[in-house]
């Protein structure tokens, strides 16, 4: 589907004053932020990204479990947390309450707490959120996807995918050859997983390289 056709789909959702929240889905690397962050800027204020990766566990958090060479995995977020905000951003607030959600800072690795103010929905109506584990049927993922007013799924050519995924762990301070070994050992293992919830998505998206 081309860019302005989603574009179009997802200006559909908008209800004035009434909040809606559009899930865009996929394995890492297929392009959901970069996809996310065209829709919102797109539709101007209508619309505000909270990203799913803001609700990564901390490094320490991840060392304490023994979980930081998988990090990236479901079990490495706090989904429950996710979800319970995806449920308070559909609950009616008071005239002018802005919500605060978090945001993942690559620079250094880490979740930012505060860092989105989701204003009500009179007026910012739709909320556009992306994330590896959107469709995820298993865990406290399980109930995200009834949160959802819409979700999407992406596709990418799967080597165009991986060359990505590589070159982002390299351009955040891996070494090319670790790189490649985190994005063949837990990467494509994450991507298999996120594969198996694409059939409850409501749009499939195959994006060009």
């Amino acid at each position: 589907m081309e860019p302005h056709r989603l574009v179009d789909r997802a200006r559909r959702l908008v209800v004035p004053g009434r909040r809606r929240v559009l899930g865009i889905a996929g394995p890492p690397g297929a392009g959901k932020s970069t996809l996310a962050a065209h829709l919102v800027d797109r539709l101007g204020g209508l619309a505000v990204l909270v990203p799913m990766d803001g609700f990564h566990l901390a490094g320490a958090q991840l060392e304490r479990l023994g979980r930081t060479d998988r990090k990236g995995a479901p079990d490495t977020f706090d989904a429950a947390g996710y979800a319970a905000l995806l449920a308070r951003l559909r609950t009616p607030q008071p005239p002018g309450a802005v919500v605060y959600a978090p945001a993942f800072d690559r620079a250094i690795e880490e979740p930012v707490a505060g860092s989105i103010a989701v204003p009500g929905p009179a007026d910012v109506p739709l909320v556009v959120t992306e994330g590896n584990y959107l469709l995820l049927d298993e865990g406290p993922w399980a109930g995200v996807r009834d949160l959802l007013d819409e979700a999407w799924y992406l596709e990418l050519d799967e080597d165009e995918r991986v060359r990505r995924l590589v070159d982002r762990h390299e351009r955040f301070g891996k070494p090319r050859a670790a790189a490649e070994r985190f994005v063949h050992r837990s990467d494509e293992a994450n991507a298999r997983l996120v594969a198996a919830g694409r059939h409850r998505a409501d749009l499939v998206v195959a994006l060009a390289p």
